[in-house]
């Protein structure tokens, strides 16, 4: 690994860090995913813990969890609630495991309710639906598949939270008191945690400042997630300009700087998928296929199939965005979302 990747990478090394006074941040492993690591942060509360996220259901993430609680004098038991940001498994579902074992109360998003349903239910289609409206008909049927061999089962590790947060709920941690922030787009219940008298924002998946997050990988989608999340963007550039503690990366000085480039970003996406939206009539899958992946550039084809889902949503996002903005339009033809440049 060259010194600048090892740099990149420096956050995901395992421990306790201290972040702020009476806050710290615990990286929790997610071996074989490209994210690498959750940030989890442990809030002291004067008795106790509370946790902002919890981490992946592995064991590797226990132990990591457990190890770096032992490094500031704590135990597991000694977390007194779990602050979730968003219903994605890395976020979510070790909560739900400590809560089977030491009985810690779990809070989350309000707007999670429909995503959650499906989940437990079992009924979700696991992006198929929005793989075929977006044109990419054979890549649904290898995710299907897939689904078949593993029986098609509800999601393991997910139950519905203790306490559901609305947008404005303030939090009394006797240390501190943390405001809900509805930013729905990641997904549509997702949250952040504001400290304003602290200067920090505890931001999910919302503002991340290496990458830019995915839009509406859920099991229940809004119709226009991409413009939910710019939304939210604008909306935390009107909050004061506080300590980026984000799921994914280092913490940074200023939460409004990367908002600046995540919305700079999009707005270049939006007209380069304007650009590979060529003449006539086209899918979402058609224009991915035309675009550039990931910082390097890849081709779609490259694309493992986890990626490929994740690049037809992405682009059907920005192009349902560019209809709402009249640079496109869209019709539907034997289920398949169709679009033309206007």
């Amino acid at each position: 690994m060259d010194v600048d990747v090892a740099a990149r990478h420096e956050w995901i090394r395992p421990g306790a860090f201290e972040v702020a006074p009476g806050v710290h941040r615990i990286p929790l492993p997610m071996p074989g995913d490209g994210l690498r690591a959750v940030n989890v942060y442990a809030v002291d509360d004067g008795d106790g813990l509370v946790l902002v996220d919890a981490g992946w259901a592995r064991p590797e993430a226990r132990e990591a969890l457990e190890a770096a609680l032992g490094d500031l004098g704590r135990g597991l038991g000694d977390v007194r609630r779990f602050l979730v940001t968003h219903l994605h498994q890395d976020h979510y579902t070790l909560a739900v495991r400590l809560r089977a074992e030491f009985g810690t109360p779990i809070a989350l998003g309000e707007g999670e309710r429909p995503s959650l349903e499906a989940l437990l239910s079992g009924t979700h289609d696991r992006q198929l639906g929005k793989l075929e409206r977006g044109g990419a008909a054979e890549l649904a049927a290898m995710v299907r598949s897939a689904v078949a061999a593993d029986g098609g089962k509800p999601e393991p590790n997910y139950e519905a939270p203790d306490e559901w947060l609305a947008d404005g709920d303030e939090i009394d941690l006797g240390t501190r008191t943390l405001r809900v922030v509805s930013t729905p787009g990641h997904t549509r219940g997702h949250v952040v945690f504001a400290d304003a008298a602290h200067s920090l924002l505890f931001a999910g998946d919302h503002v991340l400042p290496h990458i830019t997050p995915s839009i509406g990988l859920e099991a229940a989608r809004t119709p226009l997630p991409l413009g939910d999340y710019l939304d939210s963007l604008r909306r935390v550039r009107e909050l004061p300009d506080l300590r980026l503690l984000p799921a994914h990366g280092p913490a940074t000085p200023s939460a409004h700087a990367r908002v600046e480039e995540l919305l700079e970003h999009h707005e270049q996406r939006l007209d380069r998928t304007a650009e590979a939206l060529e003449p006539g009539v086209e899918t979402a899958f058609e224009v991915a296929g035309r675009l550039g992946w990931t910082r390097r550039e890849r081709n779609f084809a490259d694309l493992d199939v986890f990626n490929q889902v994740l690049a037809v949503g992405e682009t059907a996002a920005h192009l349902n965005v560019l209809v709402a903005r009249d640079r496109a339009s869209r019709s539907a033809v034997d289920g398949v979302d169709r679009y033309r440049s206007i």
